[in-house]
């Protein structure tokens, strides 16, 4: 089986979340069998899409689709000198998980059976809230909300305000008060029946994230997420050891070098890869065998499209040491509609596994073939 074309897909249009405006680059992979390898990464389109189709699709074309660990290895020798780990990173990401579906269509499996099988029946998620429900105006309406529908996990960030106002430089009293009131009216309304992460976007220096994680400890939430830039893990050493709180990052480190760097240093408690932009299923199953190595669970970060959705379904579904994956109950009930042949939506709070093979899942030929999805095309 050779590869005869590579393709691009996106949307014209973007969806709008906490940080702007985001779009979805689709990639698909075609062969000389028939097969179509399906991929995704986010959130800029134009950049990823650029180089997918002049740096990478060159060295894809007539290459054996099965051999993706060698073909990811010369991926990245590609992109080496172009300071790979952003939109370079993502789109090989996206490649490696259209090489993966063709992988998982050859052999007739689902990708996480290919990945060692299931460890889990079921997949245990929480909810990113960027939700129709506000959580800084109505944070106990919306997690009665989830929890009706089984979902006994959320994430939420209701700091972000305050670090625009300060620069993330100091926090005042009546701030951190406004800060923690939403959590706390949530445990006054559950108690500890639901799980609230907290959000930071990495926009916290080092004194005020140790001052905010003092004042969140008796309230237990279930994480405290990039409290500061990713980039100085020595930092974030630092934090970890001031707070009995675990720590989770992070979704913008790539690769299994930057991994090493954050477990050597025990700079976290959990561990979060997103498969569309860390190096695609390549490395988020050797970066959750390195977390399982020091004894660290996995949460991956799944708050892309809709092929990300699948993706991170088929990878939950596979490694032995998964926290929890998150969904966005937005995105799954609203913005995938009519995006894929098929949806994969929580049962009683919990996301089935996804069957079929390969990522079992392929994008709408009549959206597709809208007139506000542009594709553009690398082939023989």
């Amino acid at each position: 089986m050779k590869i005869t074309a590579v393709e691009t897909v996106r949307l014209k249009r973007g969806l709008h979340v906490h940080a702007g405006p985001i779009g979805w680059l689709w990639v698909r992979i075609h062969t000389d069998e028939g097969l179509v390898g399906l991929g995704e990464t986010y959130p800029h389109p134009a950049s990823e899409q650029a180089v997918v189709l002049e740096r990478l699709a060159p060295k894809l074309i007539g290459r054996d689709p099965l051999a993706i660990e060698r073909i990811w290895a010369d991926l990245f020798l590609e992109v080496s000198y172009s300071g790979w780990a952003g939109a370079e990173m993502r789109a090989i990401s996206a490649i490696d998980l259209a090489l993966w579906d063709i992988a998982g269509q050859a052999a007739g499996l689902p990708i996480y059976r290919m990945l060692g099988g299931p460890c889990r029946e079921r997949i245990r998620i929480y909810n990113t809230c960027y939700d129709h429900i506000d959580f800084l105006t109505q944070p106990v309406e919306l997690a009665r909300s989830l929890a009706k529908m089984g979902v006994r996990a959320m994430k939420i960030w209701p700091f972000d305000p305050i670090a625009k106002e300060t620069g993330g430089q100091w926090i005042t009293a009546q701030q951190m008060r406004e800060g923690l009131e939403g959590l706390e009216k949530i445990r006054e309304e559950f108690g500890d029946s639901i799980d609230v992460a907290m959000e930071f976007h990495g926009f916290w220096s080092l004194p005020s994230a140790i001052q905010i994680a003092h004042a969140l400890e008796p309230l237990k939430p279930m994480w405290l997420e990039e409290m500061l830039p990713q980039d100085n893990m020595a930092a974030y050493r630092e934090l970890a050891s001031a707070t009995r709180l675990p720590l989770c990052l992070s979704e913008r480190l790539m690769t299994i070098w930057q991994f090493r760097e954050l477990m050597e240093l025990r700079a976290a408690r959990i561990v979060m890869p997103d498969l569309a932009w860390c190096g695609g299923f390549t490395q988020a199953r050797k970066i959750a065998a390195m977390a399982e190595a020091n004894y660290l669970p996995v949460a991956p970060h799944n708050c892309g499209g809709p092929v990300l959705h699948w993706a991170s379904a088929h990878f939950a579904a596979a490694i032995p040491n998964l926290h929890i994956l998150e969904t966005v109950r937005r995105h799954y009930l609203d913005e995938y509609e009519g995006l894929l042949d098929r949806t994969l939506t929580p049962v009683e709070g919990w996301l089935p596994l996804p069957e079929g093979p390969g990522l079992g899942v392929r994008l709408s030929e009549q959206r597709i073939h809208a007139d506000d999805v542009e594709i553009q095309r690398v082939a023989q």
